[in-house]
């Protein structure tokens, strides 16, 4: 009698679950057996083999592999995944959601789960969206912002009445009938560009939407060191030496082969940088418990470092990057002096000239090498970017400067932009407008208009520096995906929309005409 109980209540579980799984399915599935399917480094490097996503160069917690899925409001999502790491005796990982809304990016942590030393540990949990514009699925860890991992098979479960997750990445996008060409209005001035990260350069689509308005790519963070340094690689061969670098382009790759099969130009950003450089590369055995290496070692890593970046690049896409920008950000915002990093610790107050010497020494010698800087106009920067050049001048190994040009609607001034452009011109260098937005308080017609005039005010300067300026660059191209997207920097709205600021770029060059 007992038996025959049981059995009628496995009966009547087994009857009641079937509408409940008849009405889910399986819509996403990511098994890295040929590619990251869409799946890119958020401040980190993320590439894929063996049906595995390898995590490297991570310096904070949320620099996490990510990828855009198309979600929609209202509909019960699950979720698992499997990740593996081997350094940490435990580290805690959480799957975490980013969304956006008239671009504004929140966050919500989804899942959490202890993960032990060298065990494959299943994650998994469940999503429901709000209305947003955006959703970014992706694995972080909580103290643990150094640690290298893996992760395999990420599924996602929808109810049976949501479509087929797209596998092409981030959304398409349908921009209104091609417009004026940037690239060929400003073809007697200088290059057009812009910078472009990996969920964008893996979507074809989208790339060539891009490749119509301009002519010069920079990769926003596949080409920084914590994409690039390979450290679990460099770990194991500073067992026998320790000077010695193990690198990889898998982030960066995409952009690369786009611009090689379709003609375009690259700058390289950026070889030397106080910021998103992986901790261990200062550190004895790449291990950042250890103590630091002694200066010797690490400019002989330094010189390894360059040197394979160089010769990879020479190897595989030979005359593709044109530029390069070999130190970024190094002189302090209000002493005008080098800021104090790793750099300075360990090497000393001459990394940055160390730095273009070596990559003098490995650069093919039509390439051109850029210090990059941000806030030029203002004193007392701009006089400790000048002593830089200075002294870079001095030992031949420079070609040009970057002014970065992340500015708002009234700072800073014209005249201020006008004398920090004569001050570094006057010393014959190559310039480039490397990274270029403006900022405004919100999407009104009010304010792109103040948008649209001062991209032209800042224009006009740019032109009576025409013949020493060799590429102007956006920081990225549509609203959303800017690093600044709650302040709509950009020309394009997130359907790739001209905004009044690409119209006012247009028709100044019109009126030169």
């Amino acid at each position: 009698m007992r038996r025959l109980i049981t059995l009628l209540l496995v009966l009547i579980l087994v009857f009641n679950c079937v509408p409940l799984c008849a009405e889910s399915k399986v819509v996403y599935v990511s098994d890295f057996s040929k590619d990251e399917d869409g799946w890119y480094g958020r401040g980190s490097a993320a590439y894929a083999s063996n049906n595995v996503l390898h995590v490297t160069g991570r310096q904070s917690d949320w620099n996490s592999p990510g990828r855009d899925f198309e979600l929609e409001p209202g509909e019960k999502y699950t979720f698992s995944v499997e990740v593996l790491q081997k350094e940490l005796d435990k580290a805690n990982f959480m799957v975490s959601v980013a969304h956006t809304s008239d671009g504004i990016e929140t966050y919500e942590n989804l899942a959490k789960r202890s993960v032990k030393k060298g065990r494959w540990t299943k994650i998994e949990g469940s999503y429901t969206p709000g209305e947003f514009d955006r959703f970014v699925l992706y694995v972080e860890t909580t103290g643990a912002p150094t640690l290298s991992f893996d992760m395999r098979s990420f599924t996602l479960t929808a109810p049976e009445n949501v479509s087929e997750i797209k596998r092409e990445g981030p959304a398409q996008i349908e921009a209104r009938e091609y417009v004026q060409s940037l690239k060929e209005l400003y073809r007697d001035y200088f290059d057009f560009g812009c910078a472009v990260g990996r969920q964008e350069s893996v979507n074809t689509a989208r790339m060539n939407k891009y490749a119509y308005y301009f002519s010069i790519f920079t990769p926003g963070n596949e080409l920084k060191p914590d994409s690039v340094l390979n450290v679990s690689e460099s770990r194991k061969l500073a067992k026998e030496d320790d000077t010695a670098v193990a690198v990889h382009f898998n982030s960066a790759k995409p952009l690369l082969d786009y611009c090689q099969k379709n003609d375009l130009k690259v700058h390289g950003h950026v070889l030397v940088w106080h910021s998103q450089t992986p901790e261990a590369f200062f550190h004895v055995g790449y291990d950042p418990a250890a103590a630091y290496v002694s200066r010797e070692v690490m400019l002989a890593r330094l010189d390894n470092y360059i040197r394979l970046i160089m010769e990879f690049m020479k190897e595989n896409y030979p005359g593709l990057i044109v530029s390069w920008d070999v130190v970024n950000e190094a002189v302090d915002d209000s002493s005008g002096k080098l800021r104090q990093s790793n750099w300075t610790k360990v090497v000393g107050q001459d990394f940055v000239n160390r730095a273009f010497e070596i990559a003098r020494k490995y650069a093919p010698e039509d390439t051109l090498l850029f210090y990059n800087d941000y806030s030029t106009p203002y004193e007392p920067k701009l006089t400790g970017i000048c002593n830089l050049l200075d002294s870079l001048l001095a030992e031949g190994n420079i070609d040009g400067y970057g002014f970065q040009c992340h500015y708002q609607i009234s700072s800073p001034s014209i005249s201020q932009l006008k004398k920090a452009f004569e001050k570094i011109a006057a010393k014959g260098l190559r310039l480039r407008v490397s990274e270029l937005d403006v900022t405004i308080s919100g999407p009104t017609a009010s304010a792109y208009e103040q948008q649209a005039k001062r991209y032209a005010d800042l224009m006009q300067v740019y032109l009576e520096y025409s013949d020493q300026i060799i590429a102007v660059h956006t920081w990225g191209v549509t609203d959303d995906l800017s690093w600044l997207s709650s302040q709509y920097p950009l020309l394009f709205d997130r359907n790739l929309n001209p905004k009044p600021a690409f119209d006012a770029l247009t028709a100044l060059v019109s009126t030169e005409e």
